[in-house]
């Protein structure tokens, strides 16, 4: 029986692609998204149910399960791919900043899994969450970002924990840099300050990352689609990093491998 796969923050970046590599295996589809032009862009192409609305508002989700239990009966897997920005030091974070940094990033996938989770039961499905490298490591003035990023660690390992003993499987994937959008606008500082195009500032965010390059969106849903697939079966509470390699550097090292030209 065909798989329905709910997918948050499916209207651009890692989403956008997860709903293009699951539709070429013939997914049922849902489209979560605060924006209908980008979800309607996407469902055109994949065939995806849209259904606009915050995924970190939880009166948000009673509709919208009711909704996929009137169109497709079950839940197999949710994608949290809904995320955003957390710019600033601790003392240069607002409260506001702080709040939309946490409900983007935690809150987001928090009231997504745990509205899907009845259904997932059912199904004995599988959830993946999306973190970072911000995950693991702290950026430059990056708090907000950071830390709800590294919480998402611990919701990770907390529902695989509770609920691996009735058949979902939760696991979160770390990536490091991104070509989509979001990731697009940060390299605009860098662009401005060195006369960068875009290629090169990412050519040199990726300078001391081992594969020297940041991954494609599809790269990353690759990984998601294996993870909710029957290939990962034994893989729960997992964090998966999906980064080039950056992860691995020895960053007090770096002086010395620069002086050999790597």
């Amino acid at each position: 029986m065909t798989r329905t796969v709910v997918i948050t923050g499916a209207g651009t970046g890692i989403g956008e692609a997860c709903a293009h590599r699951l539709a070429a295996e013939g997914a049922n589809l849902v489209l979560i998204g605060r924006r209908a032009e980008p979800l309607q862009r996407v469902a055109a192409a994949t065939g995806g149910l849209v259904l606009v609305g915050d995924a970190a508002d939880s009166s948000t989700w009673d509709g919208f399960i009711a909704t996929i239990r009137a169109r497709f009966a079950r839940i197999d897997a949710l994608l949290c791919c809904a995320g955003g920005h957390g710019l600033g030091s601790a003392s240069e974070t607002s409260d506001a900043s702080w709040q939309s940094a946490l409900r983007s990033n935690l809150d987001s996938a928090f009231h997504s899994a745990r509205a899907c989770l009845p259904l997932l039961l059912e199904r004995r499905g599988s959830i993946v969450l999306l973190g970072s490298i911000a995950s693991l490591a702290a950026g430059p003035e990056v708090c907000g970002y950071t830390t709800a990023k590294h919480a998402l660690l611990g919701l990770n390992r907390s529902l695989a924990r509770d609920y691996g003993p009735h058949g979902v499987r939760v696991n979160c994937i770390c990536p490091g840099w991104v070509r989509t959008p979001m990731a697009d606008e940060e390299m605009q500082a860098l662009m401005q300050h060195y006369g960068d195009d875009l290629d090169a500032a990412y050519a040199r965010v990726t300078a001391d990352v081992p594969l020297r390059r940041a991954a494609s969106a599809g790269e990353i849903a690759n990984v998601c689609r294996f993870l909710i697939s029957d290939e990962a079966s034994i893989i729960t509470g997992a964090t998966i990093v999906a980064d080039g390699g950056s992860s691995v550097v020895d960053v007090p090292t770096l002086a010395y491998a620069h002086l050999g030209g790597a």
